[in-house]
């Protein structure tokens, strides 16, 4: 895998079991420290304290006692004084509430004016695996928090989903995830990528107990419920980002009359598309991203490849990668560690991620020249994303021969970039994993909000075609698109403009017309 956390903003990561964010800059992969990762003892499990079942699928109403939040490990600076912290218990599994629970970490800022209060304000920051904290620990960063607009009116509520971070850190064998193969090249690649992906998950399941059968979106959307009850408020308001948009579309589903307001940013395809389809939207995001660096690259004075054709310069690097003729360049010029197509689509699909034009033509630059430096996106060993993965999408194939065969119509999809190589990684870390994905949740009667949806018009991680089959969801549901490559549009694109849209929903629940299109700038 390349990146961290295939469904979050590009600089975020998911939580690792070895105490590690991977941190994806535009310039590759590096570790911190997590400060939503701290020791815990056990996987959080505790025997049930319920009495009697309130129902099937209902626990007991529990509460949540707050207190100081804990210190945050360095470089993250300490969480707002304004902060606080606690816990919920809920059930492992929430078709037995009766059965063993865990606990949830939960974090809570006050709305800033109770005159002018409305609610809570639940979000998810994707990943999957990320840890929610953050969003109470620092709602009032005046780079990635909410303005005072809303938290005047909101209290922020962030908390770590099920198995990740404070909420019982996933705890597998590091070592053996290393082992697996990034991109099989045979039959017996392929079959030896499926078994250590099954050891993996008896690793995890060693280590961290029943909880890594039970991380799907669903239980997280059945979580925040509880939390909503152990709130005492009648509704909640949410804000997901990127892979935490499902987990707001799994609780529409399930509460739809628990809901006053619900915010899209960067949306995940709700039809749970198979491997194939999964692929072929995200592939041809990439080629479109391509498309738009080049006509970038004809306006801009700036760009480091002027005048040149950018997707036949591509191309060309892969026709020497493939003749085996493609190496990285050097101080001097080229040296002799060959650079791989396959390297190339991960370069190529982790740059374009993030839009930084004139980092990604330099580096193609270089490339094509051999001379310079190139700063490769490193393979990550991350693993709580496929204990979510795995159980909400059916990528699992039949063997080898569909997998080959996935990988040319994806070819034909993305003639220029080849496929799109975060969902491919997705597609073949499910391969092998054994609990199979959790069935779709029958749809609760009940009115829904008006429901916003924002999503850039070129978006590598969420593709624009999910992002319109996410808004057809809803009855009420409205689409407004940023037009630029990019990911995460609230508070972290390129144009103050989403930010706006879904503040002004927040308070107001009016959205802009349905199909409305932003300037990048």
């Amino acid at each position: 895998m390349n990146g961290s956390g295939f469904f979050s903003r590009p600089g975020d990561g998911s939580v690792e079991s070895a105490k590690v964010r991977v941190r994806l800059s535009r310039r590759g992969v590096g570790l911190t420290a997590s400060a939503g990762v701290v020791a815990l003892a056990g996987s959080l499990l505790v025997p049930s304290s319920a009495g009697a079942s309130p129902g099937a699928g209902k626990a007991p109403v529990r509460s949540i006692q707050w207190s100081a939040c804990p210190k945050a490990e360095p470089p993250f600076p300490a969480p707002s004084k304004r902060t606080r912290c606690g816990t919920l218990e809920v059930p492992v599994d929430w078709a037995k509430p009766d059965g063993p629970t865990m606990k949830i970490a939960v974090a809570r800022q006050k709305a800033t004016d109770p005159k002018k209060r409305i609610g809570v304000l639940l979000s998810n920051p994707g990943g999957p695996g990320s840890s929610g904290l953050d969003a109470a620990y620092y709602a009032e960063s005046p780079d990635e928090g909410y303005r005072e607009s809303i938290r005047s009116r909101f209290d922020i509520i962030g908390f770590d989903p099920r198995g990740i971070g404070r909420s019982g850190q996933l705890r597998c064998d590091d070592k053996l995830a290393a082992k697996i193969p990034h991109r099989p090249k045979s039959a017996a690649e392929f079959q030896r990528m499926r078994t250590l992906n099954q050891r993996l998950a008896e690793s995890c399941r060693a280590g961290s107990g029943a909880v890594v059968d039970h991380m799907d979106s669903v239980s997280v959307a059945r979580d925040m419920d509880a939390i909503r009850a152990a709130l005492g408020e009648k509704k909640i308001n949410f804000l997901g980002h990127s892979y935490g948009t499902l987990i707001g579309r799994q609780y529409a589903r399930l509460f739809p009359q628990k809901l006053r307001a619900l915010a899209l940013d960067s949306a995940m395809d709700p039809s749970r598309p198979d491997a194939e389809r999964f692929l072929r939207d995200g592939s041809r995001a990439v080629d479109d991203a391509v498309r738009q660096l080049a006509d970038w690259c004809a306006k801009d004075k700036s760009c480091a490849l002027k005048g040149r054709d950018v997707p036949a310069l591509i191309r060309g690097l892969f026709a020497r990668a493939d003749a085996g003729r493609l190496f990285e360049p050097g101080r001097h010029g080229p040296t002799r560690k060959k650079v791989t197509a396959d390297q190339l689509t991960d370069f190529l699909t982790s740059y374009l991620m993030k839009w930084n034009p004139q980092t990604t033509v330099e580096q193609l630059s270089a490339l094509n020249s051999g001379r310079g430096q190139v700063f490769w996106t490193a393979d990550s060993t991350d693993i709580a994303w496929r204990t979510v993965i795995c159980r909400d999408y059916d990528f699992r194939l039949r063997g080898w021969d569909q997998y080959r065969e996935l990988r040319q119509r994806a070819r034909s999809d993305a003639p220029i970039a080849r496929y799109n190589s975060q969902a491919l990684d997705m597609i073949l870390g499910c391969q092998g994993w054994p609990a199979a994905p959790e069935p779709e949740p029958a749809r609760a009667k009940g009115p829904l909000p008006p429901v916003l949806v924002v999503n850039a018009g070129h978006d590598l991680a969420t593709p624009l075609a999910g992002a319109r089959r996410m808004a057809r969801e809803f009855p009420q549901g409205r689409l407004a698109v940023l037009d630029a490559v990019d990911h995460w549009l609230y508070r972290k694109c390129q144009s103050p403009l989403p930010a706006r849209a879904v503040d002004t929903y927040l308070r107001t629940l009016k959205t802009p017309p349905d199909g409305t299109v932003y300037p990048h700038r």
